[in-house]
């Protein structure tokens, strides 16, 4: 564990939440045609606290900005619609109870849609960490935590995009059968880079 010499939680969350979006937009400076960034977005949660139809123990918030990288296995017809492959990484800010938590996630996810990005439908699977797994009387169980998402996005203009997120956290009942996870309804802000 870092020392953290008397500094606020909520400042060293906010600290390591820039120091990650730096370096996840840092890789587009340098290696973009190696990486195949496809888009950033910046997304913000909008519903209420509900867990797959239940009421969750806590409200949260979530903030965070997510890069979209291309993976090779991609195959579109002539109408250029089709399927692909891709990496989506985040990190963002997760508020509840009063207590705030760093979260990183890497999804790998499958996406329908246009070839250049501008209509996309996609489902994913993967993993997340958080920076505290407690908050109030919710315990997520543990740092880390599955993460399922799908997601729509339309055009807005020109190369901005808008989309729908819902993004799932659950340990998956592996830190036992009192841990609850949580589901985030999503508004997202999309740009495109190719």
């Amino acid at each position: 564990m870092l020392p953290t010499t008397g500094v606020p939680h909520d400042v060293m969350s906010l600290r390591w939440l820039l120091i990650f979006t730096a370096l996840l937009l840092a890789p587009r400076l340098s290696y973009s045609t190696d990486l195949n960034i496809q888009s950033l977005a910046l997304r913000a949660r909008v519903s209420e606290n509900t867990l797959l139809g239940q009421q969750a123990p806590e409200a949260f918030e979530e903030y965070d900005v997510s890069v979209n990288v291309g993976l090779p296995w991609q195959r579109y017809g002539p109408s250029s619609w089709g399927v692909d492959t891709r990496l989506m990484a985040s990190a963002g800010l997760l508020r509840g109870a009063g207590k705030e938590a760093l979260v990183v996630s890497l999804i790998p996810e499958l996406t329908l849609g246009s070839d250049d990005g501008r209509f996309t439908l996609d489902l994913g699977a993967g993993g997340a960490l958080f920076g505290r797994h407690r908050f109030g009387t919710q315990d997520y169980g543990g740092p880390f935590q599955f993460a399922l998402t799908l997601g729509v996005s339309v055009p807005f203009y020109d190369k901005l995009g808008i989309g729908y997120r819902f993004l799932h956290y659950s340990d998956a009942g592996v830190n036992g059968a009192d841990t609850t996870g949580a589901d985030f309804h999503m508004i997202e802000l999309g740009y495109r880079l190719r």
